[in-house]
């Protein structure tokens, strides 16, 4: 495996422990050779998602959750 696809299991692995679900139910859609990431969370709200991170509403350039 690549270093590239050994970094995106750890992503993956540790939101799925942060935000307490499966990790089959995030999705890496774009970056996986990048630094920057698109990830689809799927069966929480945004709101759920942001309270489980403790993220604030506001966001910075290339941070928002959609």
């Amino acid at each position: 495996m690549a270093i590239e696809g050994k970094a995106n299991a750890a992503l993956l692995n540790f939101l799925a422990e942060q935000l307490e679900i499966a990790e089959h139910a995030i999705v890496l859609e774009r970056g996986q050779k990048s630094r920057e990431k698109l990830i689809r969370i799927e069966g929480l709200s945004e709101d759920e998602i942001r309270r489980r991170l403790g993220i604030q509403q506001s966001t910075g350039p290339g941070r928002q959750i959609t």
